[in-house]
């Protein structure tokens, strides 16, 4: 008899055990069943209030300058010396590089002789166009005398037929030399015309700024040949140098020219730069449905780079006492605008009309009163539902 019950005890104790597991275990999933269904969800509240609100329209762009250059030669030649180099400001006229010039001033010394040249064979044909003359004017005395001469029967018919050919080849000599001064006048004009080409090719081989503006970037060296077209600097000017940022076609209605804006740069988030629209772009990207808006800056970061990545913001409209909360309150069903309220503890939905939109608020127009608690969920991860319990920290 105690053997029996001995055994009976030890088959026991590990069921007693096993069963609290699971008595354990099914009253934590009651608990948590119990917090999930009926505890209020803790959110955050924001009270609706009245303010100013300024409307805005913003975009991402990149700094740049409204006028830059390649800087490169406009003849084939060795590149003799780089006189700037990269941040360093330059004058309008100032020499900034030049090639070898050696074969140039040679084609300009023989233009030079080539025209001398010209000048000296146009001299010698004037002269010989005046000896010509002269001998014409001869000729035809000769010719007049002889005609009276054959008139009176004093000379002989011969005589008089060698004065009209002597006359004849006077007057044909004075023609070829008419003619030769025309050509030696043509050939001395373009003697002129290639020395001034090749003084003005001389002047290629001194590279200078167009305008005053500053050198971003230097890509050749002293040495190699350089090709027109290939670049030696780049430059730009610093008189005017904007923000070119791209903006959502949905916006394009708002923006004119002179709007106020403020920029920000990525690489000083806190801080903001003010500025205005200088020009309003008229050409839409296909594929993003953007345009691009310039933004003048007035005031430049210490340190600026072109290309450097910003935000702007554009105001356009603004207004004074309206019904605002922060935009991230803000939900959307089937395309609508609403948001939870809370009443009495529970989150209500309740839709509304939007207004003028900030760069954090918006304004609502219809379906929020003053002094109503707009809620949100305290953790992303715990959405709100329509009739939900809630409690605000």
């Amino acid at each position: 008899m105690f053997k029996s019950m001995s055994n009976s005890s030890k088959w026991s104790i590990p069921t007693l055990r096993k069963s609290g597991k699971w008595i354990l275990l099914a009253t934590i999933i009651g608990v948590a069943a119990y917090r999930m269904k009926l505890s209020p969800t803790r959110v955050v509240g924001h009270e609706a209030a009245s303010g100013s609100i300024v409307a805005v329209v913003a975009g991402t762009g990149t700094l740049e300058a409204r006028v830059k250059s390649t800087i490169s030669a406009r003849i084939q030649e060795r590149l003799a010396e780089v006189l700037v180099d990269q941040n360093d400001p330059v004058k309008a006229g100032q020499l900034l590089a030049r090639l070898d010039d050696g074969e140039s001033r040679t084609q300009v010394e023989l233009a030079e002789a080539m025209r001398v040249a010209a000048q000296a064979a146009l001299q010698r044909v004037r002269t010989d166009e005046a000896r010509a003359q002269a001998v014409a004017r001869q000729a035809f005395l000769a010719h007049q005398r002889a005609s009276g001469l054959l008139t009176n029967q004093i000379s002989s018919q011969a005589d008089f037929d060698k004065s009209v050919e002597q006359l004849n080849v006077a007057e044909a000599d004075v023609k070829r030399s008419q003619a030769a001064i025309a050509e030696a006048e043509s050939q001395a004009v373009a003697a002129v015309k290639t020395l001034a080409y090749q003084k003005e090719r001389l002047t290629y081989t001194q590279i200078i700024s167009p305008y005053d503006g500053l050198i971003t970037r230097r890509d050749r060296d002293p040495g190699g040949v350089v090709v027109p077209g290939s670049s030696i600097l780049q430059m730009i000017s610093t008189n005017e140098i904007w923000v070119s940022a791209w903006v959502d076609e949905t916006s394009a209605a708002g923006l004119l020219p002179g709007q106020p804006a403020s920029v920000t740069f990525r690489s000083e988030p806190a801080k903001q730069y003010s500025g205005e629209v200088a020009r309003v772009g008229r050409e839409t990207d296909r594929e993003t449905r953007e345009f691009l808006v310039d933004v003048r800056i007035k005031e430049l970061p210490r340190n600026w780079t072109i290309g450097q990545r910003a935000e702007v913001f554009i105001e356009t409209a603004r207004k004074e006492g309206a019904v605002v909360i922060p935009e991230r309150f803000l939900l959307w069903r089937s395309g609508n605008a609403g948001l939870f309220i809370n009443k009495q503890g529970r989150a209500t939905w309740r839709g509304v009309t939007l207004g003028l939109k900030g760069r954090d608020i918006v304004e609502i127009t219809q379906g929020l009163a003053l002094g109503e608690q707009a809620v949100m969920p305290g953790e992303p991860k715990q959405p709100l539902s329509d009739g939900m319990r809630i409690s605000i920290p």
